[in-house]
């Protein structure tokens, strides 16, 4: 009998083990789903080296680029995410987008926002859109069902799937990830303690929620250490509100602050996802795992913070970006470029760094390339990472990354963190052009990471480069535009 067939046996036998209550809804949610389950009768493919390593995917909410101890931090304590880093490639210049939804579709898909639909989180009203000047490109808020998830590719490759937290691409129905690929998923965000899951499932009283789904994760890996698995974490620490173990807040709240990291329950909101990834590292290496486990660590989007910079009182800057500029929902750097890490025993030197634009179009051709698996039928817009994971200092063969934001993020009254805009980024060099007024803003990030200092008249060049190369891909990927508006103060108003 093959490992595949007795791994398929092993499950559905513990789907009848009565005794754990919340790891039995895990099984539920596969067996009720098994019908789209292709993966049972898939050909095994080779990876890398002839062999398919696990791959374990954690995902932070909101975390800050320097929000860790390893990228900077002196007030917040990430040992257990400062060690990953230490033994792995860091990404220097890795982006996501300005929050939390369009860049889970893109991870997901392996596309950009113009073509999942998915620009932001909500519908467009969810700011007064109306009293500016372009009405929004109007935005989905769940993932499209004709679209292949890497979760279906990698399972079709022979993989385990699973995924425990925060989905937000649609969590009914067939938009549930338990549809979308994998095969044991429980979906919950929205609170930290008495927390609601999807499906219903069974835990102890004051749990906390990043605690939850590591177990759920730690028990997904035991059950399937003698097969390939794809385990995705996407936590929703250290998302509001904010909640914390008590006595994390307690240790924090005896810490000097320092660069505008001062908040103790978000620190211990943080220390609860470090403490996650060290179970995790934790029961790889009791597995005798590690070697054969690509782990990936990384956030959605920017910290919040970096606002009152802007002009923009929120009330609360939880974190500070610094030296990047503004926070989530901009498109400037502290909004978009996030930790990113990746730990490859044997494979990936230690104390590797790459400055590189990447971003979060190519994990999906990324993972095939490990899992050796089939690309699905659809457009990747991405390439993969694996080149520079083995040689940091090696060249992609794309010529640039890019971002496209028709809508409008709203801050307090009458002040926004986002207007619509694109944005394409060439090596060191970035433009952003705000829809608006068609006001270009051109970049030198390896000179001003901070981008205090537009060169859009310094470089008249380069900016008309630019801009005709974010033209060209806009044009190619059919960017839908935002159209003119009459301001008016109400939504109703003619």
């Amino acid at each position: 009998m093959s490992r595949w067939c007795r791994w398929i046996m092993g499950l559905f036998a513990f789907a009848s083990v009565s005794a754990a209550v919340a790891t039995a809804a895990v099984a539920t949610a596969a067996v009720a789903t098994a019908a789209d389950d292709r993966g049972a009768n898939a050909r095994r493919e080779p990876g890398l080296g002839g062999r398919q390593p696990n791959i374990v995917f954690i995902m932070a909410d909101d975390l800050g680029y320097t929000d860790l101890s390893c990228q900077g931090s002196s007030y917040y304590e990430t040992p257990n995410i400062d060690r990953l880093a230490s033994q792995g490639l860091r990404l220097a210049s890795h982006h996501h987008c300005q929050n939390c939804a369009p860049t889970r579709a893109a991870l997901m898909t392996g596309q950009y926002a113009p073509r999942t639909g998915i620009y932001t989180v909500g519908n467009i009203d969810r700011f007064a859109w109306w009293t500016r000047t372009l009405r929004p490109v109007d935005n989905r808020t769940r993932l499209p069902l004709d679209r292949t998830t890497i979760a279906q590719s990698l399972r079709d490759a022979g993989y385990a799937t699973g995924m425990f937290g925060k989905w937000h691409l649609g969590d009914q129905g067939d938009y549930h990830p338990g549809r979308r690929g994998f095969v044991e998923a429980i979906v919950s965000d929205g609170q930290h303690f008495d927390f609601p899951t999807i499906p219903k499932t069974d835990y102890p009283p004051g749990q906390y929620l990043a605690d939850f789904l590591t177990d759920r994760a730690v028990d997904f890996i035991e059950r399937h250490r003698d097969q390939p698995f794809f385990l995705y974490l996407p936590h929703f620490g250290v998302h509001a509100p904010r909640e914390a173990k008590a006595n994390w807040i307690e240790h924090f709240r005896a810490k000097q602050p320092a660069n505008g990291h001062r908040d103790p329950v978000y620190a211990a909101m943080i220390a609860s996802v470090d403490e996650s990834v060290g179970r995790v590292l934790k029961t790889l290496d009791r597995l005798d795992l590690s070697a054969n486990t690509v782990v990936i660590f990384t956030s959605d989007n920017g910290g919040v913070g970096g606002y009152r910079r802007e002009g923009l009182d929120r009330g609360n800057d939880v974190t500070d970006n610094a030296p990047l500029r503004s926070g989530k929902g901009s498109l400037y750097e502290g909004g978009t470029r996030v930790p990113f890490f990746v730990r490859w025993p044997g494979q990936i030197a230690a104390n590797a760094k790459c400055d590189q634009p990447t971003t979060h179009v190519d994990l999906f051709p990324t993972l095939l390339e490990l899992a050796g698996a089939k690309p699905p039928r659809q457009v990747l817009d991405g390439e993969s990472l694996v080149r520079l994971f083995l040689s940091p200092q090696s060249s992609l063969k794309r010529d640039a990354i890019f971002q496209h934001f028709p809508g409008y993020l709203g801050s307090t009254a009458g002040k926004w963190r986002a207007t619509p805009v694109s944005v394409v980024q060439q090596g060191d060099w970035k433009l952003m052009e705000f829809l608006e007024e068609g006001r270009l803003e051109l970049y030198d990030l390896r000179a001003d990471v901070g981008e205090t200092r537009n060169l859009v008249h310094e470089e008249p060049a380069k900016t008309r480069e630019l801009h005709a190369r974010l033209n060209r891909w806009r044009a190619d990927i059919r960017a839908p535009m935002p159209t003119p508006n009459a301001p008016r103060a109400s939504r109703e108003a003619k």
